[in-house]
Formats: C-alpha cells, sequence, structure tokens
C-alpha cells in the first residue's frame, strides 16, 4: 500500500466515524490529507470504493488468516482454535475500520455489498466446515447443533467490537485466550476435557495457565 493511498484512508476513517458518511466530501478528505483530488482519484474512483476498501481490509485479514488456519492443522480443534484468535486480533488491528463499517454499513452501494457478503459467507463457512470436521471426527460434542453452534461463535467473538479498549485491563492476545477457552468447553466432547491432556491439545497455552 502506498503512502498516500494509507494516509487516505487513516483519514477518512477519521471523518467517518467522527462525522458519518455522507458528512464528509472527497474535497474534505484531500484537504486534510494534503493531497489533490487528482491524488485521491488515482487510488479510488470514489467515495463509495473508499468506503468498501475500508470494509474489505477487515474481513480480508480474517478470511486469509482462516484459510491457513484450516490449511494448516489436521485436528478440527486446532483449526477452530487458530481461526478463533485471528478472529479476536482483527478487533484490535483494524478497530476503526471496524466502528466505520457497523456505523456506514448501510451505505455500500450493491456492487460491493455482494462483496463484502460473498467473503463473510465464505468465513463463515469455513467456521462451519471445522464443527462439523470436529463432531465427524469424534472431537466436538456429536449432539451440536452446526449452524447454531457457528453463528454462536461468530456472534460471541463480533460483539468485542462494542466494549474492547485497546486501554482495558485485558490484552486481545489474553482476549482470545479466554475465547478459545470458553468456545472449546462447549464444543469438545466431555471425555476430551476429563482427560489431562486438554491443554496439550492447544496451539498455545493460554496466559492463565502460566
Amino acid at each position: 500500500m502506498t503512502g498516500l493511498r494509507k494516509k487516505i484512508i487513516q483519514e477518512a476513517l477519521l471523518m467517518f466515524e467522527k462525522y458519518g458518511y455522507h458528512g464528509v466530501t472527497v474535497n474534505q478528505i484531500v484537504e486534510n490529507v494534503g493531497t489533490s483530488k487528482g491524488g485521491f482519484y488515482h487510488h479510488f474512483t470514489s467515495k463509495d470504493e473508499l468506503l468498501f476498501v475500508i470494509h474489505d481490509t477487515f474481513i480480508t485479514y480474517v478470511l486469509e488468516k482462516a484459510t491457513i488456519a484450516n490449511e494448516t492443522y489436521k485436528s478440527p480443534t486446532k483449526k477452530l482454535q487458530a481461526i478463533i484468535k485471528d478472529f479476536v486480533k482483527v478487533f484490535d488491528l483494524y478497530k476503526p475500520h471496524i466502528s466505520v463499517f457497523y456505523q456506514e454499513n448501510i451505505y455500500l452501494k450493491p456492487e460491493y455489498e455482494i462483496l463484502i457478503k460473498k467473503k463473510r459467507d465464505q468465513f463463515k463457512q469455513i467456521i462451519i466446515r471445522a464443527i462439523r470436521e470436529g463432531k465427524e471426527c469424534g472431537e466436538f460434542r456429536k449432539d451440536l447443533p452446526v449452524e447454531i453452534t457457528g453463528m454462536a461463535i461468530l456472534g460471541m467473538v463480533n460483539w468485542a467490537y462494542k466494549w474492547y479498549k485497546q486501554s482495558g485491563p485485558k490484552s486481545i492476545d489474553e482476549i482470545g485466550d479466554i475465547f478459545v477457552d470458553l468456545i472449546l468447553h462447549a464444543v469438545l466432547t466431555v471425555e476430551t476435557l476429563s482427560e489431562s491432556n486438554y491443554l496439550d491439545q492447544l496451539i498455545e497455552k493460554p496466559f492463565f495457565t502460566n
């Protein structure tokens, strides 16, 4: 990403968050950045595309990380751990992007909304497949409703945008550990949880066991 493109995105994030999407013009963005309209349109075809890029940035991140986890680990337990940890991290890495997303997503043009929805659905399906695989191989409880469990995980983690603060008492990695522990204790079989090797199944030991 070029320096100017990054500056435009960062300034737009601040302005959209403060004044709303329709409260900000391209002229105001370029004036605050210290560039020209030509500089803006060299990187974005419109303000609509800029809003899309803001949305797409963090969705692309979680999808790429989930894809890597899916390809890296054979165990559904480890897949789910890695996906959740990276999912939680997005609220620290892209907090302004996510705030603008929830505040301004209704203004996405239909063609951009379709692209965003496609990636969100792909991410959801990776989680759903991990849960289904966990049931099939006996790592996860047989009685789990796959779709509802997947939606519960998405809802639980997504709500972090409402309360997470970078200045809070727990780091984003520590919060990720807590989410992983809560979710695994909900989905793993009783037999697995009763064995002494629970921590051995984890990709890394959570902060609260050190």
